[in-house]
C-alpha cells in the first residue's frame, strides 16, 4: 500500500528556510522562504532565541494537557458544588466544541497575522476564558467560560500553532523527534492533572503563572517574519483572505453536529426530538454550504477541498477522527471505571491515567527518533495502530478478578501508540503537501482530531447510559425493589452515591457500571481497528 515517492527537496527542509541548518556546528540558523543564495535571510535565529522559543510554545502543551485531566477529574465535585451534576458533562464538551470550531480558523489567521500575532489571540482567548472560570457563580457562566477558553485552546493549549512554528524552523526529519519532545510535556500535563484533580480547588492558581510565561516569551521571542509578500499586504488585503463564510459555515457544521450528539448524550433526548433533528438538519446544510463556498467561493478557503481529494491527507484525516474517538473515550471512561466499579476515590482513579501519560511521552519521543534514524513513518503508523487495538481488547477483559498489575498496565499500549501515531501521521500530512499548504493542512489535521476527541466522548456516553440503565433496570428486581423506581435508578448513575447505597443496590450499580463499560470498551475496539483500515492508504514520504 505505500509508495516510495521521494519528496522535493524543499519538502524536507524547515518551512521557512532556504538550506537545513546545521544544528551541530554552528551557532546561528538562518531561516528564509527565498530560493536563491543572494536574497537576506528573514530571520536569523541564535541557538538560545529558539530554545526560548520552543519553551514558550511548549509551555502551552502542558498547560493544556495539565486542564484537560483535571477538568475530567473535577467534573463530579464541580456539578455537586453548584448543584447541577446533570449538567456536569457541559464543562468538558463546551471546551471541546469551541476548540474543534476554532482549531483550522487558526490554520489562516497563523499565514495573515503571522505566528506570533495568532497565537498571542489565542493565549488572550484562553486566559480570559480562565479567569471567568475563576469567577463563575453558577453553572451556566462556568459552561460560557469554558467555551471561551476553548476559543484559544484550539490554536494555542492544543499545540496546533506551536506545530506550524516549529515546522517553520525544523527540517522535516526532524520534526517527528521535535513533537516527541512536545509530548513529552504534554504527557508530563495529563499526568499530574489526573492525581491532582482530586484536590485541586483553584484552577487558574495553577495554570496562571505558566500561562503568563507563556505569553511573555510568544510575546517577545516567537518573532517568525513571513514572506515579504504577505507582510507588505494593507490591513485591507489581510482581511480580505479572511474566509470569513467558510468558516462561519464550517462553524456551523461542526458545531451543530457535536452538540447534536452531545445533547442527545447528556438530557438522553430522543433521536427523534425536535432539537436533536433540528441540529442534524443544520449541520447538513451548514455542510452543503461550506462546500460550495469552498469551491465556488472563496479565493483563501479556510479548508482547500483539493486536499481532502488527496489521498495520504485523507487517509490521516479519517484515521486521526477514529483513533481520537477511541483515544478520548479511554481517557474519560478509565477513571469512571476505577470510581464506580472499583469505588476508588477520585484522587486515585485519576493517578490509574499516569502510566498511560508515561507512554505517551515515550512513545511520542521514540517515534519522532525512529523517523529521524529511518526516514520512514509507513510502518511506525501501522505498529502503532495496532497498539491501540490490543490496548482496546486488554480493558474489556476487566472484571473484579483483574489483578492490579494489569489494571496499572494495560494502558500503556494505548497511550505509547496513540502518541507514535498522532506523531507520524502528522509529519506524513506535512510531508504530504506543498509549502504554501502546510498551515491549512496541519489544521484539517487538529480539525478531525478535535471533533473525533468530541464525538468519542458524546458516543461511549450515549452507549454508557443506554447499557447502564438498561441492567440497572434489570438486575434491580425481587426484594426491595419497590424502593428503587426510575428516580432511583437515575440517582444511582451519579458514582458519588454509590458508596452510600445498601449492599444489594451497591452490587447491582457496580455491575451495572461494569457491563456497561464494557460495551463502550469492545466499541473502542470497533472504532480502533477502523482507524487501522483508515491509515493503510498512507503514502511514504522518505524523509532523507
Amino acid at each position: 500500500m505505500a509508495s516510495d515517492r521521494r519528496p522535493s527537496s524543499s519538502e524536507t527542509r524547515s518551512l521557512l528556510e532556504e538550506a537545513p541548518p546545521s544544528y551541530h556546528s554552528t551557532d546561528d540558523v538562518d531561516v528564509t522562504s527565498s530560493p536563491t543564495e543572494d536574497t537576506p535571510p528573514l530571520n536569523k535565529f541564535s541557538r538560545a532565541d529558539i530554545n526560548w522559543i520552543l519553551a514558550g510554545l511548549w509551555s502551552s502543551v502542558l498547560l493544556g494537557a495539565f486542564d484537560g485531566t483535571v477538568v475530567a477529574t473535577l467534573l463530579t465535585p464541580i456539578g455537586s458544588h453548584f448543584d447541577s451534576s446533570n449538567q456536569a458533562s457541559y464543562i468538558g464538551t463546551s471546551y471541546l466544541l469551541s476548540v474543534c470550531c476554532f482549531t483550522p480558523l487558526y490554520g489562516r489567521l497563523a499565514d495573515i497575522l503571522g505566528r506570533k500575532g495568532a497565537m498571542l489571540l489565542a493565549l488572550s482567548l484562553f486566559g480570559s476564558g480562565t479567569i471567568f472560570c475563576g469567577l463563575a457563580t453558577s453553572m451556566r457562566a462556568l459552561i460560557v467560560a469554558r467555551a471561551v477558553a476553548g476559543m484559544g485552546g484550539g490554536g494555542s493549549v492544543y499545540a496546533f500553532i506551536a506545530s506550524i512554528a516549529v515546522s517553520d524552523l525544523i527540517p522535516l526529519k526532524q520534526r517527528g523527534l521535535y513533537q516527541g519532545m512536545a509530548n513529552i510535556l504534554y504527557g508530563l500535563g495529563a499526568g499530574l492533572g489526573g492525581p491532582l484533580g482530586g484536590w485541586v480547588n483553584d484552577m487558574f492558581g495553577w495554570l496562571g503563572p505558566l500561562l503568563i510565561f507563556s505569553f511573555t516569551v510568544v510575546a517577545t521571542k516567537v518573532n517568525i517574519k513571513l514572506p515579504f509578500e504577505v507582510q507588505n499586504q494593507s490591513i485591507a488585503d489581510k482581511l480580505h483572505r479572511i474566509d470569513i463564510i467558510g468558516s462561519l459555515t464550517l462553524v456551523g457544521t461542526v458545531g451543530c453536529l457535536l452538540l447534536g450528539f452531545s445533547l442527545k448524550t447528556s438530557e438522553e433526548l430522543p433521536w427523534s426530538h425536535p432539537l436533536i433533528s433540528g441540529l442534524f438538519f443544520a449541520s447538513v446544510i451548514s455542510c452543503v454550504l461550506f462546500i460550495w463556498v469552498e469551491k465556488y467561493w472563496a479565493p483563501y478557503p479556510v479548508m482547500p477541498l483539493r486536499l481532502m481529494t488527496q489521498r495520504t491527507p485523507l487517509a490521516v484525516s479519517i484515521s486521526n477522527l477514529l483513533t481520537s474517538m477511541s483515544a478520548f473515550s479511554m481517557i474519560y471512561n478509565i477513571p469512571l471505571y476505577f470510581s464506580a466499579v472499583r469505588l476508588d476515590s477520585a484522587a486515585k482513579s485519576g493517578l490509574h491515567l499516569l502510566p498511560h501519560s508515561v507512554a505517551i511521552s515515550t512513545g511520542s519521543v521514540l517515534a519522532g527518533w525512529i523517523m529521524r534514524r529511518t526516514g520512514k513513518l509507513y510502518t511506525l503508523t501501522l505498529v502503532s495502530s495496532l497498539l491501540t487495538i490490543i490496548a482496546s481488547l486488554l480493558v474489556t477483559f476487566w472484571d473484579e478478578n483483574s489483578s492490579a498489575l494489569h489494571l496499572w498496565l494495560d494502558l500503556i499500549p494505548q497511550g505509547f501508540g496513540m502518541a507514535s501515531f498522532i506523531t507520524s501521521t502528522l509529519i506524513a500530512m506535512i510531508a504530504g503537501v506543498y509549502k504554501e499548504d502546510m498551515a491549512v493542512a496541519t489544521g484539517i489535521t487538529y480539525l478531525f482530531r478535535t471533533t473525533g476527541q468530541v464525538l468519542g466522548v458524546s458516543l461511549s456516553g450515549a452507549i454508557l447510559q443506554g447499557v447502564l440503565l438498561q441492567k440497572l433496570r434489570e438486575r434491580i428486581q425481587g426484594p426491595g425493589s419497590s424502593e428503587a423506581s426510575e428516580d432511583r435508578w437515575y440517582s444511582i448513575r451519579t458514582t458519588s452515591v454509590i458508596p452510600t447505597l445498601e449492599p444489594f443496590l451497591q452490587r447491582a450499580a457496580m455491575d451495572s457500571y461494569a457491563d456497561a463499560l464494557r460495551a463502550v470498551f469492545i466499541w473502542q475496539v470497533a472504532i480502533n481497528f477502523l482507524g487501522f483500515l483508515a491509515c493503510l492508504p498512507i503514502q511514504e514520504n522518505v524523509l532523507p
